[in-house]
């Protein structure tokens, strides 16, 4: 899948992921609200002061979280039990959305390491 913006991106993945990363994108967007949406190696993603801190993809059996980072997911481990991942990319169900509080948890981890904090 090729496309130029976040919207159509997500006008062609299939139902449920459709709804399910519609509910990320809101989640990442309420939590990062300065930040550019942008397409970043094919895929949607969040960028900050030019750096990209979050991202997501769609995929034929799952879905994914891409904190453009190779020590976000290790660091957080514990909290990531029960999910399937590679050191770059949190997978989950297409019908299952990544709780909050995780969510916000792997962007205040991200944005730590990038120096820089997540404001309320």
């Amino acid at each position: 899948m090729v496309a130029n913006d976040v919207d159509s991106y997500l006008a062609e993945v299939p139902e449920p992921g459709r709804k399910t990363l519609n509910q990320l994108r809101s989640d990442i967007r309420a939590l990062l609200p300065e930040a550019q949406e942008c397409i970043s190696y094919q895929m949607p993603a969040f960028r900050i002061d030019g750096e990209v801190v979050a991202g997501f993809a769609a995929f034929t059996h799952h879905l994914a979280y891409l904190p453009h980072s190779g020590s976000v997911l290790p660091a957080l481990a514990a909290d990531l039990a029960g999910y399937e991942m590679t050191k770059s990319s949190l997978h989950f169900p297409p019908d299952q959305p990544l709780p909050q509080p995780l969510v916000r948890k792997l962007i205040e981890t991200r944005l730590r390491e990038s120096g820089k904090d997540l404001t309320d």
